[in-house]
């Protein structure tokens, strides 16, 4: 693995961990105030949108502190959205 991979993994398991019991809710970028150019490649979206929330696992949304973790797990979002919803009817 290349440094630069390296970091950019260490870089985002570090923003990943952020407890947001320390977080100062003034530091965090208001996900509301972020504008998707959709003229971009799908690829430079998603570094825009980086690049402009700053962490993509803890930001706000208005006054709400937003925290996003994921599931080490084979299934998919779609996998466990389907799930759910057979489980409504």
């Amino acid at each position: 693995m290349d440094d630069v991979a390296y970091s950019g993994y260490t870089y985002a398991e570090e923003l990943r961990n952020i407890d947001f019991m320390q977080i100062d809710p003034d530091d965090l970028i208001d996900i509301n105030n972020i504008s998707i150019n959709r003229d971009l490649p799908k690829d430079e979206r998603v570094i825009d949108f980086i690049r402009q929330i700053g962490n993509p696992y803890l930001y706000k949304c208005g006054k709400v502190i937003v925290q996003i973790g994921f599931a080490n797990t084979e299934e998919t979002l779609e996998d466990r959205l389907e799930s759910y919803l057979l489980t409504l009817q």
